[in-house]
């Protein structure tokens, strides 16, 4: 396979076909009709950075059904290279149903039986080479919660060597893992070869045993990372490095969906991190970049630009 030594950006695992109820506030027993769009977090996150300017690539797994072909015309139409995008013999691509209710916290439900395409991820079907060098590695807890594609980012993450910057999203759902117990010892043991780790309070919680931000961070640091992000939800964001640590607040908006929200802060914090910004200014980015996709429905198509980001930064510091 040839080095893609052009790529600024590869992120690893989940796809779907996101279908959105129509309706707000009504649950799946009132729906009457969803609207398709792709989906999946770290392929999001990919047209995130791909919308901000950046050759993104994801590496993931669809069937060979119509809707496998439909995402890959998606990933073309929004930029994103899928040169690492695989087809699964068998298994059908998977499917994700949200109903609106409410719209800040909708319920999903996941069609992904027995298993899906995106964890039959196999070693070496991105080259050695440029899973070392991409400037960005992007991971997520959820690709670590079965074989072979949690042995396939495991041996990734090793090959890597703890390079920069070298990102676990952890990106904790409980339906995807046998136990808890399960996830803390995978996404844990993976928190040890990351230089960037991003999650929730919950999703701290189950990497390192604390839901506290302040000593979540803490404990990720003291594992080696370098950058620790922990989401507030609408307290903010907390940061924190060997040399800095603050709080950046929330941007305000009002909330149509809080699907997508978190894939576009990881596009946008790519974006910062590409652009060599201090973590405080690129959290503060991508903080804006969440606000923007929270404020519309759906999640790739949402998707901001550069100079709409900007835009809310302005607004949110004039508004403090």
């Amino acid at each position: 396979m040839t080095s893609a030594g052009d790529l600024e950006l590869i992120t690893v695992g989940r796809i779907s076909v996101d279908l959105y109820a129509d309706e707000v506030n009504a649950g799946f027993d009132e729906v009457r009709g969803f609207v398709k769009a792709l989906g999946g977090s770290p392929t999001n996150v990919a047209v995130a950075a791909a919308r901000l300017g950046h050759r993104a690539a994801v590496f993931t797994k669809v069937g060979t059904d119509p809707f496998g072909a439909y995402l890959r015309g998606e990933l073309v139409r929004f930029g994103v290279d899928t040169r690492y995008v695989g087809t699964h013999p068998t298994l059908r691509t998977p499917l994700a149903f949200a109903v609106l209710d409410p719209p800040e916290d909708p319920e999903l439900l996941f069609y992904r039986e027995p298993t899906a395409p995106d964890l039959e991820l196999g070693a070496g079907e991105v080259d050695a080479a440029t899973v070392e060098r991409v400037p960005i590695l992007w991971v997520t807890g959820s690709a670590l919660s079965r074989d072979p594609s949690a042995g396939t980012v495991e041996g990734m993450l090793a090959a890597r060597g703890r390079r920069r910057h070298t990102v676990l999203d952890l990106d904790y759902r409980p339906s995807f893992w046998a136990s808890e117990q399960q996830a803390r010892a995978r996404i844990g043991a993976a928190v040890e070869h990351v230089t960037v780790a991003v999650g929730n309070r919950a999703e701290c919680a189950v990497a390192v045993g604390s839901d506290d931000p302040h000593e979540a961070a803490r404990r990720l640091l003291a594992r080696g990372v370098e950058l620790a992000i922990v989401k507030l939800g609408g307290d903010g964001v907390l940061v924190a490095g060997a040399d800095e640590q603050a709080t950046i607040p929330a941007a305000p908006v009002a909330v149509v969906c809080g699907l997508g929200a978190g894939d576009a802060f990881g596009g946008a914090l790519c974006h910062g991190l590409l652009s060599g910004w201090a973590p405080s200014r690129a959290v503060e980015f991508a903080n804006a970049a969440g606000a923007i996709v929270a404020g519309r429905l759906l999640c790739a198509e949402a998707m901001p630009s550069e100079a709409e980001v900007s835009d809310v930064v302005e607004a949110a510091r004039a508004a403090r």
